[in-house]
C-alpha cells in the first residue's frame, strides 16, 4: 500500500521564516533609530537630516543583494575554501596596516577604501575565521577531541589573527572572534579540562591586554566609576546612563530623545541602544533584547538540526555565526548600559554602519542557507522513505 510523502519539513522551514522576521523587524527598528538619533547631526554638519538614514537605506539594500548571492552557494563550497579564505583574512589584515593603505579615524587602522565605500576589514575576518574553524573540525574531530594539539592548532593559528587585530586596534573583534571559536571548539566536543585551561589562558591574556595599555586602563576606570570620569573617559557611559534614567518605564517618546542632541557621541553608531532607552524607556529595551534572543536561539536551532543530519561544517558554522551575533548584541547592550566597558561594537542590523549591516546580512543567509539544506535533506528521506515503502508494499 503507497503512502504519500511529506514534501517539506515544516519545522525547518519555519526556522527560516521566523529568523526573516525577527531580521526584518530589526532592520526596520534599525532603520527608524538611525533617522531619530541622527537628523539634527546630519542637518547641521550634511545639510540634510535625512543623509545617514537614506546610506543606511542603502546599505540595508546592499546587505540583501549580497545576501541573496550567498544563499544561492552551496555550504559544501565554503567548506572546500575555509583555507584559502583563512589566507584572505590574513592578506586584508596585512593591507589595511601598510602605511598609506588602511584608514585611520579615531585613532584605528581599521578600513579599505574603496572607491566610495569603506570595508571594514575585522567584519570580514569574522567569517573567514569562524568558516576555517568548522572546516577545521570537520577535518580533525578525533584529534580535536581525544588530543590537547588538536584543540590547540587552531587558537595559535588564530592568535597571529588577534596579533594583526589588535595592531589596528580592535580589541572587540578580538573578543567576539575568540569567544565564538571557543563555543565551537566546546560544541564539538573537546576535553572539558583543555578546554577550561585555554579559555582561562585566554582571558589572562586579555587581562595583560587591558593592563598594559594606558588607553584601555582609562577606559576600565571610566567602566568602574564614570562619573569620577564624566567628562574624560567616563563620558560616553555617563551621557548613556542618563538617557536611560530619562527613559524610565515607556520612554519619552519616538524623537524626543536629549541626549542625541550631541551630548552622547556616536549616538547613531555605538550608542544607538542608549537612544533607543530614552525614547521607548524599559520596555521598548525588553522588547528589542527579545528579538535578539529570539533570533540567536532560532539560528542555535537550525545548527543542532543540521549537525543531527550529519551536515557537521553547517552546523559547526550556524553556531559560530549564531554566536558571533548574540555575543556583539550582548557586548553592545552592555556597554551602553553600563554593565560592560566601553566598546566599539555595533548593534546588528540596527546600528548605522555599511560594513556591518551588510555582513550581518550575509551570516543571516548563511544560517538560512544552512536550513534551506536542513529541509532539502529531509526532503530526500522522505521520498527514498516513499519509494521504500511502494516497493515493499
Amino acid at each position: 500500500m503507497s503512502q504519500m510523502a511529506i514534501p517539506l519539513n515544516s519545522n525547518a522551514l519555519s526556522r527560516r521564516q521566523w529568523l526573516l522576521l525577527f531580521a526584518v523587524i530589526l532592520a526596520l527598528i534599525g532603520c527608524v533609530m538611525v533617522a531619530s538619533a541622527s537628523m539634527d547631526m546630519a542637518a547641521i554638519n550634511y545639510k540634510s537630516p535625512f543623509y545617514f538614514v537614506e546610506r543606511q537605506a542603502v546599505f540595508l539594500l546592499a546587505g540583501v543583494i549580497a545576501g541573496l548571492a550567498v544563499y544561492q552557494v552551496p555550504l559544501s563550497w565554503w567548506d572546500r575554501s575555509s583555507v584559502p579564505l583563512l589566507l584572505v583574512a590574513y592578506v586584508l589584515l596585512v593591507l589595511v596596516l601598510l602605511p598609506g593603505v588602511g584608514r585611520t579615524v579615531n585613532g584605528s587602522t581599521r578600513w579599505l577604501v574603496l572607491g566610495p565605500i569603506n570595508v571594514q576589514v575585522s567584519e570580514i575576518v569574522k567569517i573567514c575565521a569562524l568558516m576555517y574553524v568548522a572546516g577545521y573540525l570537520v577535518r580533525r574531530t578525533e584529534e580535536v577531541r581525544e588530543r590537547f594539539s588538536g584543540f590547540v592548532k587552531p587558537v595559535i593559528i588564530l592568535s597571529i589573527m588577534v596579533a594583526f587585530l589588535m595592531k589596528q586596534p580592535d580589541f572587540g573583534a578580538v573578543v567576539v572572534i575568540m569567544t565564538s571559536v571557543f563555543v565551537m571548539l566546546f560544541l564539538a566536543g573537546v576535553k572539558f579540562g583543555q578546554f577550561s585551561l585555554v579559555v582561562l589562558g585566554s582571558v589572562a591574556a586579555g587581562a595583560l591586554m587591558v593592563y598594559s595599555s594606558e588607553y584601555r586602563m582609562r577606559r576600565l576606570l571610566g567602566y568602574i566609576d564614570p562619573w569620577a570620569e564624566q567628562y574624560a573617559s567616563g563620558y560616553q557611559l555617563v551621557q548613556s546612563l542618563i538617557a536611560f534614567g530619562r527613559g524610565e518605564w515607556f520612554g519619552v517618546g519616538l524623537g524626543n530623545g536629549i541626549q542625541k542632541l550631541f551630548y552622547l557621541p556616536e549616538a547613531h553608531t555605538d550608542f544607538v541602544f542608549a537612544v533607543l532607552a530614552e525614547e521607548f524607556g524599559l520596555v521598548g529595551n525588553l522588547v528589542v533584547i527579545a528579538i535578539y534572543m529570539a533570533l540567536v536561539f532560532t539560528a542555535m536551532s537550525i545548527g543542532r538540526a543540521a549537525e543531527k543530519q550529519g551536515k557537521r561544517f553547517n552546523g559547526y558554522l550556524v553556531y559560530g555565526l549564531s554566536m558571533m551575533l548574540g555575543l556583539q548584541a550582548m557586548v553592545n547592550v552592555g556597554v551602553s548600559s553600563g554593565l560592560l566597558p566601553t566598546k566599539g561594537l555595533t548593534l546588528p542590523l540596527i546600528s548605522y554602519g555599511g560594513s556591518s549591516l551588510i555582513i550581518v546580512c550575509v551570516v543571516l543567509a548563511l544560517i538560512m542557507r544552512a536550513d534551506y539544506e536542513n529541509n532539502h535533506n529531509a526532503e530526500r528521506k522522505a521520498a527514498k522513505r516513499t519509494m521504500d515503502l511502494e516497493v515493499t508494499g
